[in-house]
């Protein structure tokens, strides 16, 4: 069985579209994720069994670091490849990821984000999804939820 560790991001390529995210990978590769993020303020938890991939942007929004949270399925040397990070947290740990980025994980199989995006000093998006789909949200000031 293989043994799964933290493994530090690389900064990554990102372009903001109206269809969603676009991250490309340090080995060349693209991913997105799909559909306009839902605005969300504070914190953020998600619901149990969820894979949890974190995105923090610089500020022009072109590059950024992403963070798999308590990912067991992706082996070190994939992450290595691509450049995401991964952090291991044992229910009950806390730790800040990024300035202004705090992941928590509770007893419950859940994870709870806390972010301040003029903290981060770029745009904040986590993207939730299991087997059945997925959901993406941004970290924005109370001052731009939608009301």
């Amino acid at each position: 069985m293989p043994v799964h560790s933290d493994v530090a991001p690389r900064t990554l390529g990102v372009e903001l579209r109206p269809e969603g995210v676009v991250v490309t990978y340090a080995d060349g590769r693209t991913t997105m994720y799909r559909g306009a993020p839902t605005k969300v303020s504070g914190s953020l938890t998600t619901n149990p069994g969820k894979e949890t991939h974190l995105l923090v942007t610089d500020p022009t929004e072109t590059e950024g670091v992403m963070l798999y949270v308590n990912d067991l399925k992706t082996h070190d040397e994939i992450l290595e490849d691509t450049g995401v990070g991964r952090i291991l947290l044992d229910d009950g740990d806390t730790e800040e990821v990024f300035p202004g980025v705090t992941v928590r994980r509770t007893g419950d199989h859940r994870t709870t984000i806390e972010a301040d995006p003029e903290t981060a000093r770029g745009r904040v998006f986590v993207f939730v999804e299991d087997d059945w789909g997925e959901e993406s949200y941004e970290f924005v000031p109370d001052s731009e939820l939608d009301r």
